[in-house]
Formats: C-alpha cells, structure tokens, sequence
C-alpha cells in the first residue's frame, strides 16, 4: 500500500532552459489543497496581533517572569495582557515625544524579557521597523547594524549598557536616544552626554510622554514590521526585511496546521521564552502565542538554570534547538545508566515495547501508557509535567536522539524547517508519523514549494528520488535584503527564493535536508559559520600552507585538515626536541597541539567568537591537488570531495574529541 501522501502537485516539473537548471513539480501542503487560510479578518499587521487579543482577552496571563525573593527565585509573577497594553502605549508616547516617527528604525538589545515584548509592541503600534541587535554575529555587528540600518532610538538590557557604548563614538551618527530595561548610573549617562546621546531608565522613559497622547499611525499590510540581521557568507550581516503580511500570513498557516492535526493552540497554553527574540524563530512562535492569548514566561538567562525555570513555570510547548535536546538527551541517559540494573533493564524493556508501537504506527498516547505512567513520567515530569509538544528548529536534530524523546517524551516530537528570508516555518514534520522521524514535514500550509537541480554536486530534482535546491514562492517571504539589491536578486528569481540548502522528497511528501549549496553552514547550536571566511583568517599563519576546514551540523565545534609549512614545522620540532621526518611531524601529537595553540592565538586576536575556534586538527603533508580531485583548476577547494577523501579522519577527530 503507497503511503499517505501530504503534499498536493500544483505545477508540473519544468525542463532545463536558458541556462537555468531543471526544476522539479511545484508542491503545497495537503492541508491546503483547496487553497491556502485566508488572511484573518482585521488582522493586517503586528499590531493587530497584540490589539485584538487584548480586547479579547484582557485579564488572561501574557507575560510572567520569576519574582526574586530574598535572593532566590520564587514563583512566576504575571502581567495580564491589558495592564502590558498600557504600558506599551505608555512607551509609545514617549518614543513619539522624542521625535521619532513611522518608518524610523527602533533597536533591541538584551536578553528576552517583558521589556523586550513591551518595546517591541511599542514599535508595532507606531509603524517602527523594530531591529534586534546581537552580538554573536561578531565584536563589531552591533555597531554595524545600527549605522546601516539608520537605529536612532535603542532599548538595551542594564548589562548590555557596557557593550552598546563601545560602539560610540561612530554609532551616535545615528543613535540619538538610549532607553535601559532597567537602571542607569550617572557616569553612564554623562558618557554619552559627550557624543549627543540621551540616557533614560525605564522608569524614567516612561513617565517622559505621560503628558502627550500620540494618534497611532494608520499600518498597512505591506509596511515593514522588523529588519533582522543574519550571517552573511562574506563579512557583514544582511539586512532580511520583514513585512507585516509575513508575519500575519505565517500565523494564519501554523493555525491552519496546527487545527488539522487537532493540535490547536488555545488560552491556556504556556510557552518558556528563552530561544533569542533577536532570531526569527522565537519571534514568531511568541506571536503565535499572543494572536491566541496564551502566557509567555521568561527564563533567567542562565543555560544551568533553565531546568529549574521548566519545573517553575510547566509550559505546554517547549521550543528548542538540537544543542538544547541533545543536552536533555545526555542527561537522561546519564540518570539511566547510573540508575542501577533493576531500573535500566525496566526503562530498556518499556522503550523497546513503545518504540516498536510507534514504529507499527501508533500514537504516542496509545502506543504503551502503562509504561508512560510507570516509567516514563519522571521524563515528562523534568519538563515541567505539561509539554504537549516539542518543536526543534535552527539546526538537524540527529535522528536518535529525536527516536528517544519520542519515546520517553510523553508528546509530540516535530521538527521544523526555515529560514529567516521564509519567515521561520516553512515545514513541519506532523504529530505521530514515526516516518517522518529525521525529515522536517511536509510544507506549512501557506507557501508553494518545489527543488531546482543542482548539476555541479549531481543532485537532480527530476530523478525518481528528486534531489535539489529547496525554493520557496507565497507571502512569508521576506521583502529583500536592506540596502540590498544585489543580494536581493541573487536569491529571488522569478518569484522563488532559493534557500541554499539542498533537500530530498520522501514519498510520503516530507522533506530531508541533506547538504548545502554554498560553503556556510549551521553548527548544533545554531549559529551560522561562513567557513572560507574563517579559512581566509586562519590560512594568513605563516605556518599554514593550506587549510579546509569542516564543521557538522550534529556537532557543537570545528575540525580542520591543514597542510602545514615544512620549514616552520621542522624549525619548531628542531628547537622543542623533536625529531623525525615531516610526514612523521604531521603524525606528531605535540605537533597538532602546537598548532592548534598557534589557531587559537589567531581566533583571539581577530576577536573570533568560541564557535570560530578550530578544535581538532589533522595535518597532511601532502598539499590538496587535483590528482585527487581535491582542488578545481582554479585552486579552488572542491568541498563536497574533500568530504569525501578526508571521512574517516573527520569521524575520529570528532570521536576524539568528546
């Protein structure tokens, strides 16, 4: 029997033409068969979001963080979403009173918090372009962003202060107003006075429009709600420019998604804030959560502490990077193995019965609840006793470790897929089909998708396992690159946004992300590496000859295969009492770790951040060449070979290195 299928054909395949490559069959969701969900009514922009779930909804939970009592954390304070609404208007007033107006840039800097939302719906409310700023794109991005998206009034956590005023004196070409979460001290203040900056604590930012009462200005649907920043593969990051249609058709998708899997958000969900505002994904999930009217608790910041911040605050839906599950992955299996034989063989006997209920095609409700309620509870219990779903994003989550917390999990284990250009969710793999298990789903209900062949890496999207670029076409897309154009049309030909990423149709019409177009990829974590950027840095040590450097996206770090200098390593091994041969040198455990020393002395000295750092080498005495196929005839690094050639090496510098 051919699996159920959940993808519709609405175009067919289209041949190879002018130059451009072949282009498999344009697909959309089954869900949406008859046409994607009309946009919700009087839903036309951000600010409507928040608007209209504020007159329904006024005394409902929206926004809680943890009360600290006598130095320790105690129960979840909340904002209802009226008492967030006037202050939000509050803000509002006292932004306009600074002269800032629609269509001015509004910057926001720190750790998600009620401040961040309250800001952020500030700008919604007047037709601003809100632009996170953030600092892992690197020591100068923060700077860069302001000045190259105009920022003239930012919002900024009190312990961020510090770093947004490094970035004087040529931020304050720009930058006018400087609002903290929290407190200021007078020394803070006076040092931006010098540069012609005002310095406000919330406090006293609120109360400076308390006199004015500022019309709202009319939004249109169009209008660009937020610029976020993301890693470019050369240098500066790009400007992705989001509209209000974007985000209001994404929310009107993930609704039609969720009711057609009976998965429905409701009042009474909770949601743990802790994935950046400053990144697309969370953003939109907390949207989501504000259209329905549900509650948004803030984590305290601290990674060690997020356990205890779950337990306090037992959300319904818990959001997570692979970094995050594959910490929560180890943990358990830690508690198992040191949990004696009796409760190992029991826990080992339970998963193997569920896991093979699932496999048959059972729910993960009826596939064994008596070893839900005996075994696997204490699981669901360490993540607060309610998570009805968990949604991975950002990165793959390796396919054991979503096996096991499908199993153990007690709910619903998806992963999702898209980009910052595409508005975050683009796919999401659906509730209880295990054979979606390492595939992102099929397509949200609001976007067409098809693959365009790849020649170059033989990846054909007309084959009869079709293979190729993931192109997006519908209204989540974003309006361009800022100041942009010609990465703009880079990306966006005829209507389709090329993602860069290649992926694989699975006959039941979800998709696999199997490779990457262009050398920029994603470690664990989430975080973008622009390698031959960083190749480029590195490559500059004279005692490098030559340098690829790989990192997986199921691992947290960097590995690298150099050709090191012969002359500067035989000079070094001479002077440090080593002897031996170059190719013995290469082979030589002091050697590698010499090297790796001289790369970190790099990584620091051009500001890299931990990520960047090289973590594993092998050296090969032997330079790339074309004999095995390893350079172009251009001396370019053929990346999909050298893979290849150097596997097994790779494999072991990662298993060594754990």
């Amino acid at each position: 029997m051919a699996p159920e299928k959940f993808i519709v054909e609405v175009e067919p395949a289209k041949p190879a033409k002018d130059g451009r490559p072949s282009m498999g069959p344009v697909y959309r969701s089954l869900f949406a068969k008859d046409g994607f969900p009309p946009p919700i009514p009087g839903l036309d922009c951000c600010w409507d979001i928040f608007r209209l779930s504020v007159e329904k909804y006024p005394n409902n939970r929206m926004l809680g963080h943890r009360e600290i009592v006598d130095g320790k954390p105690g129960k979840y304070v909340w904002m209802s979403y009226k008492e967030v609404y006037d202050i939000v208007i509050k803000v509002g007033n006292s932004i306009r009173s600074c002269g800032v107006n629609k269509g001015d840039k509004c910057g926001i800097y720190g750790a998600n918090c009620t401040e961040w939302i309250i800001s952020m719906e500030a700008c919604n409310a007047h037709g601003l372009y809100c632009v996170p700023l953030y600092d892992t794109l690197g020591a100068g991005a923060v700077e860069f962003i302001i000045s190259h998206a105009e920022v003239t009034i930012a919002f900024v956590e009190e312990k961020k202060l510090p770093e947004l005023l490094k970035t004087f004196p040529n931020a304050s070409k720009y930058l006018k107003t400087i609002v903290s979460f929290g407190k200021v001290t007078p020394q803070q203040k006076e040092e931006v006075e010098k540069f012609g900056v005002v310095l406000y604590s919330w406090d006293e930012f609120l109360q400076l429009g308390s006199e004015k009462q500022f019309d709202l200005p009319v939004k249109k649907k169009e209008d660009i709600c937020t610029i976020m920043y993301t890693s470019g593969t050369t240098g500066d990051p790009k400007g992705v420019l989001i509209s209000n249609t974007s985000i209001v058709t994404l929310i009107a998708g993930v609704k039609r998604l969720l009711e057609s899997v009976n998965e429905s958000l409701a009042v009474d969900d909770v949601y743990l804030s802790y994935l950046p505002l400053a990144h697309i994904f969370d953003r939109v999930i907390e949207e989501c959560f504000i259209n329905h009217g549900a509650s948004i608790g803030f984590w305290r910041g601290d990674v060690k502490l997020l356990t205890e911040d779950i337990g306090e605050l037992k959300p319904t839906i818990f959001c997570a990077v692979p970094r995050v599950l594959d910490r929560i992955y180890s943990g358990l299996q830690h508690k198992i193995t040191s949990g004696g034989l009796l409760k190992s063989t029991l826990f080992n006997l339970a998963y193997a019965y569920k896991h093979h209920n699932l496999k048959k095609g059972q729910s993960h409700v009826e596939a064994s609840p008596l070893s839900d309620k005996v075994v696997f509870s204490k699981v669901k219990e360490g993540l607060g006793g309610r998570v009805r779903l968990i949604l991975s994003g950002a990165a793959p989550l390796a396919s054991h470790v979503e096996a096991f917390l499908r199993v153990v999990g007690c709910c619903h284990v998806l992963q999702g897929y898209g980009l910052t250009e595409t508005c975050a969710g683009t796919f999401v793999s659906l509730p209880n089909h295990y054979d979606m298990l390492g595939t992102v789903g099929p397509p949200v209900p609001n976007v067409d998708v098809c693959l365009e062949s790849v020649p170059e890496m033989s990846y054909d999207a007309l084959s009869s396992t079709p293979r190729g670029e993931v192109c997006v076409r519908g209204d989540t897309l974003f309006s361009g690159y800022f100041k942009r154009e010609d990465l703009t049309k880079e990306v966006m030909i005829d209507g389709w946004f090329h993602t860069g990423d290649v992926g694989e149709w699975q006959p039941n019409g979800s998709l696999k992300i199997i490779d990457r177009k262009k050398n920029i990829f994603k470690l664990s974590q989430g975080e973008y590496v622009a390698v031959e950027n960083l190749e480029n840095i590195y490559g500059d040590n004279p005692i490098i000859d030559s340098i690829w450097i790989y990192g997986n996206s199921f691992e947290s770090f960097l590995v690298a295969v150099i050709n090191p200098n012969e002359r500067a390593i035989e000079h070094w091994a001479e002077h440090n009492g080593i002897s031996g041969d170059f190719a013995s040198l290469c082979e030589n455990a002091k050697v590698k770790e010499y090297i790796i020393g001289e790369l970190a002395k790099t990584g620091k000295e051009k500001k890299l951040k931990g990520f960047e750092f090289i973590k594993a080498v092998h050296l090969d005495p032997l330079p790339f060449d074309m004999e095995r196929d390893l350079l172009t005839p251009t001396f370019k690094k053929k990346r999909p070979q050298l893979l290849k050639y150097y596997k097994d090496v790779i494999d072991n510098m990662y298993k060594g290195t754990k």
